[in-house]
């Protein structure tokens, strides 16, 4: 293949390490001068290979591209935003084709989640279709923890460390005045179907009484009664409890407990705030005072404790990716592969796109309690390694020292496109 320039970007909801994998792509990159021109990345997401809105990675000095690697949030900004299939929406898919013939882009690196697999599937296909000479990689990324054939998800070890912290400091601060105010605490954490994340808060708890006390799944239907009766008991017993619950939790006829009645770009359903639902129930049945909490954008903006063994797995899948291209493979994604986990060993592997596309990974039913309230030694054993070591960024005056791009835009070179 002759040298060509790469197209790089990042989609859906950003994470602490994201950057990471971009530095990682335009890091191997560089190295791969006699194959890779320059690597432009799409402001936006996708939006910017429609709208031919391209940064100039290579206006940014190397040390620029190397503070990435402890930088949160997407640093060429990210999209929800989906592509329709090539017979509803080909003047899309053309487009995306001119813009890459138009600036000699010979890769395509889409770095992103479910969505975004079936994203970097689509366009691997189309490129084909149209004869157009194209490397598509799909690099994976998402808190959520649900790609298929991956191990897990680069995004998630960071976020599950900052949760299990979270509702481990919690439990120690309500504890201590669960006798004459608060003694029910709820942190609401991401997971529209798979409870990944509220599994991560599980390890806080160390021995009997620790907390977290209850863990609420999607996976697992809620049961109002069954729900009440754990934590009156876990109250009469511990004096207090901490609750983690999933944004996900679903009632016996499959609605969302906080499901608001809106959908995103998607189509997924917008959840409302189940932690304060939870919480008002608990006011009304027990009788107990209450606060709540929701994660939200907290939980996956935390570079400051992120997992040393996510940024390197996050790393790991960016560099894959550019060595897979260079190699002519296409319409692939580097995957994480567990060789053992105790010690804790592991490889990249490829996977097709076309089976990574639309697939979400659940808990096993094994990694839960039989009364559906907490994890299993089983699960444990699989979460533990993901959340281990320290990547502390550098700080400055008191505070996490990261950087901001300059974010060049590249010269465009066609008409307008209404995206």
């Amino acid at each position: 293949m002759p040298k060509k320039n790469a197209f790089y970007a990042q989609s859906g909801g950003v994470t602490a390490t994201i950057n990471v994998t971009a530095c990682a792509v335009i890091e191997t990159a560089r190295k791969f001068r006699s194959r890779i021109g320059k690597v432009y990345a799409g402001r936006d997401g996708i939006i910017g290979a429609l709208t031919e809105d391209l940064i100039d990675t290579s206006k940014e000095p190397a040390g620029a591209i190397r503070a990435l690697r402890h930088t949160p949030g997407g640093a060429f900004g990210s999209c929800r935003y989906k592509l329709k299939g090539l017979e509803e929406s080909r003047a899309q898919y053309e487009r995306l084709i001119e813009v890459f013939r138009a600036h000699d882009i010979g890769y395509f690196f889409y770095n992103g989640g479910n969505d975004s697999a079936d994203t970097s599937y689509k366009v691997s296909q189309v490129a084909q279709k149209l004869g157009y000479p194209l490397a598509c990689i799909g690099i994976p990324k998402t808190v959520d923890n649900d790609l298929a054939l991956t191990d897990c998800c680069p995004g998630f070890g960071s976020v599950a460390k900052y949760v299990a912290t979270s509702i481990r400091e919690a439990g120690y601060d309500v504890a201590s005045m669960a006798r004459t105010s608060t003694r029910v605490f709820i942190l609401e954490v991401m997971g529209r179907h798979a409870g990944w994340i509220t599994a991560a808060c599980g390890l806080a708890q160390e021995k009997e009484g620790d907390a977290p006390h209850v863990l609420l799944f999607p996976e697992i239907v809620f049961d109002q009664d069954k729900f009440l009766a754990k934590v009156d008991e876990t109250v009469r017993r511990h004096g207090y409890c901490a609750i983690a619950v999933s944004e996900g939790v679903r009632w016996p006829d499959g609605k969302f407990l906080s499901e608001s009645g809106l959908r995103d770009a998607f189509g997924h359903a917008q959840l409302g705030g189940v932690a304060p639902l939870l919480a008002q129930l608990v006011k009304d049945k027990l009788k107990q005072k209450y606060h709540w909490a929701v994660a939200d954008y907290l939980q996956r903006s935390a570079r400051h404790i992120a997992s040393k063994t996510d940024a390197l797995q996050s790393y790991a899948v960016g560099k894959a990716a550019v060595e897979l291209a260079v190699k002519g493979r296409g319409g692939v994604m580097p995957i994480i592969v567990r060789k053992s986990s105790k010690p804790y060993r592991w490889t990249i592997g490829v996977a097709d796109l076309k089976d990574v596309a639309n697939a979400e990974k659940m808990m096993p039913r094994d990694f839960v309690t039989e009364d559906g309230f907490h994890i299993t030694a089983k699960c444990r054993q699989y979460l533990e390694p993901l959340v281990a070591g320290e990547d502390y960024p550098p700080y400055r005056n008191g505070l996490p020292d990261y950087v901001r791009l300059r974010n060049v835009a590249v010269p465009k070179k066609l008409a307008g496109f209404k995206i």
